[in-house]
């Protein structure tokens, strides 16, 4: 049905430039993906840190000047008694939060959907208050001639979906936050269905429950209304804990297959399969029993967050499905299918 792409992974952390002196890329991964013109390119999500200095905590930071940004470097020293460290990934100063790595947007390009050049420099990076702690996790979906971007935005407000828009991948227009704390594993659908764009969602959940996919519509992509849980979790191994969407739906005459990822026990991520109907894209027509993708490579299950496949991004292309995916949030991989294969999953 899919097979992982034998060179796996196609792009590792010591492929990316640090964005600045004295980080150090600690992930390149889950990256949204789309065909532009002759090329693929993916956004990739980038994590840095700060390379270790004896006797000092450092933390990576945005500075915010007008409309102006720049990374920096926070140092305290490790002795401070107003020094804490919260958890692998938190470092708490006199009460304040900051987290020891910060991510940004890449782009990588290929002629072949194989073999990547990444880009030097941050194509989207924080600026300003409410991206302050990072950039995540991009999705793209291409509607009448404009590339439309969301992703997770990080700050002290927690985090949100917001959307940007690009016609060549040089120049960016910021539409801010669409979906606000706490809501992400937004994919926006690649047309509009009876008058309606259209887009999955996953609110966060803290009552009662678990996290689960939405559905939502809008008139302009910038504010989004009638939104209804089409998904839970099952009561199995592979989303015992939660379920997120992943890439942009694909158009099929059976209806919009839909790759979402489920958090098992264990906090292992696999990706299972989806059908929604075409003009009611709220309604489900099949679902997948057993995941389409799993952790089973030294790749996926070692790494900075082992176990772990996430997908957010997905190309069709002369036949075959590329679909793209982080591994361990650490790598970008690969794996190929085609749509027929993928409505055999059901």
């Amino acid at each position: 049905m899919i097979s992982k792409y034998k060179t796996n992974p196609i792009i590792k952390p010591n492929e990316v430039t640090p964005s600045m002196e004295g980080y150090r890329v600690l992930g390149a991964f889950n990256p949204g993906a789309v065909d532009y013109g002759d090329e693929i390119i993916l956004l990739l999500r980038v994590a840095e840190s700060c390379k270790p200095r004896e006797g000092y905590v450092s933390v990576p930071i945005y500075h915010f000047e007008g409309e102006e940004s720049y990374p920096d470097i926070l140092e305290f020293k490790s002795t401070d008694p107003e020094v804490s460290l919260k958890d692998t990934r938190g470092v708490v100063y006199k009460g304040q939060d900051y987290l020891s790595t910060t991510s940004h947007i890449r782009l990588a390009r290929s002629k072949d959907g194989l073999n990547f050049t990444v880009e030097e420099k941050p194509f989207i990076y924080p600026i300003d208050e409410s991206e302050k702690y990072g950039i995540e996790d991009a999705r793209v979906t291409y509607i009448d001639g404009k590339y439309y971007i969301n992703y997770t935005v990080v700050s002290e407000g927690s985090w949100a979906t917001a959307l940007a828009v690009t016609e060549d991948f040089v120049r960016v227009e910021r539409k801010g936050v669409i979906f606000h704390p706490e809501n992400k594993d937004v994919a926006i659908f690649p047309e509009k269905v009876r008058g309606k764009y259209i887009a999955l969602h996953r609110p966060n959940n803290s009552g009662f429950g678990k996290p689960s996919i939405w559905y939502s519509e809008s008139p302009d992509l910038l504010h989004w209304g009638n939104h209804k849980c089409i998904l839970r979790p099952r009561d199995n191994k592979w989303e015992s804990q939660k379920i997120g969407g992943g890439a942009r739906p694909m158009k099929t005459p059976e209806g919009w297959p839909i790759i979402y990822h489920g958090k098992g026990d264990n906090s292992v991520y696999s990706l299972f399969c989806l059908l929604l109907a075409l003009e009611e894209p709220h309604k489900i027509i099949r679902r997948a029993s057993t995941p389409l993708l799993t952790p089973t490579e030294p790749y996926e299950t070692e790494g900075f967050f082992p176990y772990v496949v996430f997908s957010n991004g997905i190309v069709e292309r002369d036949g075959k499905i590329f679909l793209y995916y982080g591994a361990s949030d650490e790598t970008v991989c690969v794996a190929l299918t085609d749509v027929d294969s993928l409505l055999r999953t059901f």
